[in-house]
């Protein structure tokens, strides 16, 4: 696993302890030699641990449609800066490049970037780790729901245990490398 795709927010939230996990994250990326690839914003949490990669010459590639481009938000230090046409292109490619997920605290293109994944992953169009950074709490009702979800049937246990939970870089990464790809659940 060389390539991680982080989804994170566009803005930073009010806790500065985002910040701080978005640093902690990448000091750990930076120590494994892995290359970052997300979605190119220079503001919030997508700048913040863009910024820490780039500043250690790791590789940084950024996926960006050409409408938020247009809109300033797009990193230009990036190592590799993709402009596509749509958030659809931007999704997919983001999630070819990456042999591994993490998603961090973010909004709604975070929670649907996250599901995106888990969706692929379940149908096996990819077969690749997915994981929460689940900095101070923040996932923790989503993973409430997503059990309430299992318990009144509407998700296999197999796609719960396919996501990989933590609010620690090192285990999340550990986690992410000792990764094997399961059988999909039968219909």
């Amino acid at each position: 696993m060389k390539k991680i795709t982080v989804y994170c927010g566009s803005k930073k939230g009010h806790h500065s302890i985002y910040e701080a996990g978005a640093r902690y994250l990448a000091q750990e990326m930076i120590l494994r030699d892995h290359s970052l690839v997300y979605g190119a914003g220079h503001v919030g949490l997508m700048g913040v641990i863009a910024d820490e990669l780039l500043a250690a010459g790791k590789e940084v590639i950024g996926i960006i449609p050409q409408k938020l481009v247009d809109r300033e938000v797009a990193h230009k230090e990036c190592t590799e800066l993709i402009i596509v046409e749509t958030m659809r292109d931007r999704k997919w490619l983001m999630a070819e490049k990456g042999d591994g997920f993490i998603a961090m605290p973010g909004g709604i293109g975070t929670l649907e970037e996250l599901f995106e994944v888990m969706t692929l992953n379940q149908l096996h169009y990819i077969q690749k780790p997915l994981a929460l950074y689940n900095v101070h709490g923040y996932y923790n009702k989503l993973i409430d729901f997503l059990n309430h979800a299992m318990e009144e049937g509407f998700l296999y246990p197999e796609q719960e245990e396919m996501l990989i939970i933590s609010d620690d870089p090192v285990d999340l990464l550990d986690q992410m490398a000792a990764y094997q790809a399961r059988r999909p659940a039968d219909w």
